[in-house]
């Protein structure tokens, strides 16, 4: 049995014909090394990062882990994702799932206010890397969006087209990105003389129906909003659902690009979900290879794309 060891995990001092004479019954038997299983014995951690991310079937975070598995694929580390569903208990099991699995590292997208777990877990040794939505509560390596930036080029953009009544409808109130682009959507109305800006904002409209209730809800209502800010994609469709046969359309711009969206000649924000996955994934190879460094802090551009939707007040 020790000779069968020796051989299969490349060790010295086996006779090359003994040597060859097991490689030939375990080739035969269809024996293939557990290298997971031969690391744990050595206490080394897996060839694997686990990422953590929101709903996995908006196209946003499918990108984010496609940049990641690119960036991860030559130094010989594969990915493994898995979804916190916006639920901040959830996120902590698959956390503390994900660090027994003894992964390298982690790439977190997260829903949770609390990271006590994952600040433990580095202290621990496990490098953290936080995409998308920075936590308040860790210093830790980020890759986010210009959130202030988008919402303010979008703001901007209708008031040069005419536009003073204008609408947002937003993600989970509880969200760091959420919070951010509403902080920014206030100060760009409030710089051109609009401080009941409130009034025209509409929050935890996470899903597709939620979008399309409080795109109504606004375009029903009272001196209703001429313009509507949207922040992000599965927000952008609700609202178009909502739209779809009315007459009376509000201007439109959306936070992220989309498939279609060209097609349908809406006006977006938009930015690269691959390489937020590519930087986060280049900054945690960092810290595996041993960079100790203070925590570093990177900020995605965005940019305006014109079509259609954002059309002149009338």
């Amino acid at each position: 049995m020790k000779t069968v060891s020796r051989v299969v995990n490349g060790e010295r001092y086996v006779a090359a014909d003994t040597a060859a004479r097991v490689l030939t019954v375990a080739a035969e038997l269809g024996f293939r090394p557990n290298t997971l299983a031969r690391e744990f014995r050595a206490g080394a951690r897996s060839a694997t990062v686990g990422l953590v991310t929101g709903d996995v079937a908006n196209p946003f975070y499918s990108r984010i882990a496609r940049g990641a598995e690119r960036a991860l694929r030559e130094p010989g580390l594969s990915l493994l994702s898995t979804s916190n569903d916006e639920d901040a208990d959830r996120e902590r099991t698959l956390v503390a799932q994900l660090v027994e699995r003894r992964v390298s590292g982690l790439l977190v997208v997260s829903a949770d206010d609390d990271h006590s777990l994952i600040a433990r877990e580095r202290t621990l040794g496990t490098p953290v890397v936080f995409l998308d939505r920075a936590p308040a509560d860790v210093d830790a390596d980020t890759v986010v969006l210009d959130n202030a930036g988008g919402i303010r080029t979008a703001v901007e953009h209708l008031l040069e087209r005419g536009h003073r009544r204008i609408g947002l409808v937003g993600d989970l109130s509880r969200l760091s990105t959420h919070r951010e682009r509403v902080h920014a959507f206030g100060d760009a109305m409030r710089a051109v003389g609009v401080p009941d800006w409130q009034r025209w904002v509409r929050s935890d409209s996470h899903d597709l129906d939620e979008a399309s209730r409080a795109v109504r809800d606004l375009v029903d209502g009272q001196e209703a909003p001429t313009a509507i800010v949207t922040t992000n994609n599965r927000i952008t469709t609700g609202a178009l659902r909502a739209l779809v046969d009315r007459t009376d359309r509000p201007a439109l711009v959306g936070f992220d690009d989309f498939d279609l969206a060209d097609v349908l000649g809406i006006t977006v924000i938009a930015h690269e979900p691959d390489a937020m996955g590519r930087v986060g994934a280049e900054e945690l190879l960092a810290r595996i290879a041993g960079d100790d460094g203070p925590p570093r802090h990177h900020v995605q551009p965005v940019r305006l794309v014109v079509r259609a939707s954002s059309s002149t007040a009338r």
